[in-house]
């Protein structure tokens, strides 16, 4: 997900802009899995593999301090750096720093970009060691399941043995909860933000419009565009745009735009882009195709499309998922959810919260109500970042985690 940003004046059909790779990304990179390759759900293997990392703050002397955020579909590990591609702030420096709610001054904060990603850690677009050649198609389907086995193998690299907390939002959300029911020894707390135990069919719909918009572009090639010497751009940028709709909210939208016109006092009677809200949506399509990768977008939707815990875990049964040997889960929860938002709607994170609760869980939950749509969780809401910093502060008191000390 993105914050959204002004419109832009974009007129004309979508270009096929070319993206800007940096010959060196910024960041941590470890390369894993190489005695033994790791499983996949499909029940392929995959190793060794690499995953790139970002860290912030430091580890305290017996590790109990770690805090692991987990990125959203389009997101990285880029939470707080400059982004090397678009020069944008972290996506997350609103929460994430020092002195807010995930304070690096008391935290170690760990951020990963997910195996399947596009920004360092192993994807379609890197190298396969078979062939010489990058992966395209080739790269095995990876779940949700899959992208936390990698994180946690990151873990233990960084010699953590259990997490403070995991927090994400949207399909980070999803990698929150996947720890939380693969290795609730390995978490003390959680913090699923604007998600669900499951894709819903509407948002499996949204997903497979733009996979198809990307296939369809002839310059997809097949999945093999980067041996062609290609790039999708038109069909990824329209991807793009049909996604972000789902981030907002009616209201978000009509309070920024309107019906109101793009640099002109009269319709053309056209296709050119009449609205600022059709330059918008290009603006958005057109700055994506910069950063992202078209195989990875259809990984890495597909990973959210068959993410289901009551299916994998629970024997159709939620609340079964959060059980261990016969007990509830061990891992303290606190969702929240935004009122105006329709693609995770409050009612997924109510069914999660009535789980947790038949297991007699230690789980709080609030809906904060704004009319900001799904990308609430990346903007500025001061109530949200107050639910964050009590209930982070709560646990690091109960952990004996000290506050720190300032002027």
């Amino acid at each position: 997900m993105s914050a959204p940003n002004p419109a832009a004046a974009v007129s004309g059909p979508v270009p096929a802009a070319a993206p800007a790779e940096p010959a060196t990304m910024p960041g941590h990179r470890v390369t894993l899995g190489v005695d033994r390759p790791m499983r996949l759900d499909s029940g392929a293997e995959l190793g060794p593999f690499e995953v790139a990392y970002q860290t912030y703050g430091a580890l305290n002397a017996d590790r109990s301090n770690a805090i692991l955020i987990c990125h959203a579909l389009t997101g990285d590990h880029y939470v707080l750096d400059q982004h090397p591609v678009t020069g944008k702030p972290g996506w997350w420096e609103m929460l994430v720093g020092l002195g807010k709610p995930v304070d690096t001054d008391r935290y170690f904060v760990i951020c990963s970009n997910v195996i399947g990603g596009c920004m360092g850690s192993t994807g379609p677009k890197e190298t396969d060691p078979a062939t010489g050649e990058p992966y395209g198609l080739g790269f095995p389907v990876i779940t949700i399941g899959d992208m936390v086995r990698a994180q946690k193998l990151l873990v233990e690299h960084l010699g953590i043995d259990q997490l403070f907390c995991v927090i994400g939002g949207s399909m980070g959300g999803m990698q929150v909860l996947q720890w939380a029911v693969a290795y609730p020894e390995s978490v003390f707390a959680a913090v699923p933000i604007a998600t669900a135990a499951r894709h819903s069919a509407q948002n499996i719909a949204f997903h497979e419009v733009g996979r198809q918009a990307i296939m369809a572009d002839p310059d997809w090639a097949g999945g093999n565009y980067l041996l062609e010497g290609t790039r999708p751009h038109r069909g990824l940028a329209v991807a793009r745009m049909a996604a972000h709709i789902t981030y907002l909210s009616e209201p978000a939208l009509h309070r920024k735009f309107g019906r109101n016109l793009q640099n002109r006092q009269t319709v053309t009677y056209g296709f050119d882009a009449d609205f600022q809200v059709e330059s918008y949506l290009r603006h958005q399509g057109i700055t994506f195709v910069e950063r992202f990768d078209a195989n990875s977008y259809l990984y890495i939707t597909r990973a959210m499309d068959y993410f289901d815990l009551a299916a994998d875990y629970g024997g159709g049964t939620l609340s079964n998922a959060f059980r261990k040997d016969g007990k509830g889960t061990p891992v303290r929860f606190c969702l929240a959810s935004f009122s105006s938002d329709w693609l995770f709607p409050t009612s997924e994170s109510r069914a999660i919260v009535h789980a947790l609760n038949a297991v007699a869980a230690n789980v709080s939950f609030v809906e904060i109500r704004t009319d900001k749509g799904h990308d609430s969780f990346l903007l500025d809401e001061p109530e949200f970042h107050q639910v964050i910093r009590g209930f982070l502060d709560g646990c690091a008191e109960h952990r004996g985690l000290t506050r720190p000390s300032r002027p």
